[in-house]
């Protein structure tokens, strides 16, 4: 059975980018754009990992993350942050919530698929 991943991100060409490689790796995609209601598309979808976008319409994936990690159901879900904004308290604040790898924007395609990889081995 494939691996299931989960792509908050409001930039469809992102969202485009991130679906083709993970796919082509053998990864079944969902995504999802909308901050408001990402964590209840999380536990519709239950998914082997998710790779969260800090800044979303709505709500910021910092607010997602320290609910996601507050549920019983996804405090341990494998999560990959992206931003834009790569400074030192971006992720510092992302790994005090509970973030699992953080990476900035531009990011290597290879690079998210190897960290996905190494997040939710085979």
């Amino acid at each position: 059975m494939a691996k299931q991943v989960l792509v908050i991100e409001d930039e469809p060409n992102i969202v485009a980018a991130i679906s083709f490689i993970l796919s082509r790796d053998g990864w079944t995609v969902g995504t999802h754009a909308n901050g408001e209601t990402a964590v209840q598309a999380v536990l519709d979808a239950r998914p082997d990992a998710l790779i969260l976008d800090v800044m979303l319409p709505g709500r910021s994936g910092y607010d997602i993350l320290q609910d996601l990690r507050a549920h019983d159901v996804t405090r341990r879900l494998p999560v990959l942050m992206l931003t834009a904004r790569g400074q030192r308290t971006d992720r510092e604040q992302a790994e005090r919530l509970g973030v699992n790898r953080f990476m900035t924007k531009p990011f290597s395609n290879a690079e998210v698929v190897e960290t996905l990889n190494e997040l939710v081995p085979g």
